[in-house]
């Protein structure tokens, strides 16, 4: 690891060399969680995105943890999915089926992915309701500030706009605050049609980790983690208005997307 810290907002600050390097600590701190989460609630709910953070959760399949890791006690939830078919090559699923989760031995039961036979309105109603239910016989937590749902874990990518799940910048949907899922039709990434979990939804988890790689992703980061100019409007970064309210919140970047930050004496992130 190149550094590790915090930011001036609170959040921790991993930094690695190398991707390979990132990768290897990102598995060994998902499995951490999964343990201690296992033995205090009895299960372990995972909220995934999509993009290069599933690859990264490669080391996952691999020895000890395709062995340690108590995969029977998994429940894996998207925290935004593409409206396309789950064999389609946009589908946050496909992406994560074939890559981690065909290789690991988490029950099919415990895998909630939407459906991709409704429309992306009926499709995010349906999202919710499922995860409601969940909610309703404790399978995944509650928040006590606001009765939302909170995930153990919420893996997040981030683009080099800042937007992370599919909460893009400027977007109406990042304002919703009653809504747990809500769909969006005008993605300015393609496909268009998407769900996607709320800011209440991601701010309530009990550990929420955002991961980037690139430096193409160093602007974006400078601004989401050393702060932005006081006139800015924070919608302009969704990045930045991941703030978990009880949670923690956990930054893995490799040298390369840090590459604006300056990291302090006492390893907290300053803008370059």
């Amino acid at each position: 690891m190149a550094s590790c810290g915090e930011s001036k907002n609170g959040s921790e600050l991993r930094i690695f060399e190398s991707t390979d390097e990132l990768a290897t600590d990102l598995g060994e701190y998902i499995a951490q969680l999964s343990e201690n989460f296992v033995k205090e609630r009895g299960c372990f709910t995972v909220a995934l995105s999509g993009g290069s953070l599933i690859s990264m959760m490669g080391k996952l399949c691999e020895a000890p943890y395709n062995k340690t890791v108590d995969w029977t006690k998994w429940y894996v939830f998207w925290a935004d999915e593409r409206a396309v078919a789950k064999n389609h090559v946009d589908s946050n699923y496909k992406l994560a089926k074939d890559a981690f989760l065909s290789k690991v031995s988490i029950l099919n039961s415990h895998i909630f992915s939407i459906n991709d036979n409704a429309t992306v309105e009926d499709a995010a109603g349906e999202y919710e309701f499922a995860i409601r239910q969940l909610v309703k016989v404790r399978t995944i937590g509650v928040s006590e500030r606001n009765d939302c749902p909170s995930f153990d874990l919420i893996l997040l990518g981030m683009g080099p706009d800042g937007h992370v799940a599919s909460l893009f910048p400027h977007h109406p949907a990042l304002e919703l605050t009653e809504e747990w899922v809500t769909y969006i039709t005008d993605s300015p990434k393609p496909p268009p049609e998407r769900i996607t979990f709320t800011l209440p939804v991601i701010n309530s988890a009990s550990n929420v980790a955002i991961v980037a790689a690139g430096e193409q992703k160093a602007a974006a980061v400078n601004l989401a983690i050393a702060g932005m100019n006081g006139s800015t409007d924070a919608s302009s970064l969704p990045a930045r208005m991941v703030q978990p309210t009880d949670g923690k919140l956990v930054w893995f970047l490799d040298s390369a997307a840090a590459s604006a930050l300056g990291v302090g004496n006492d390893g907290s992130a300053e803008a370059m």
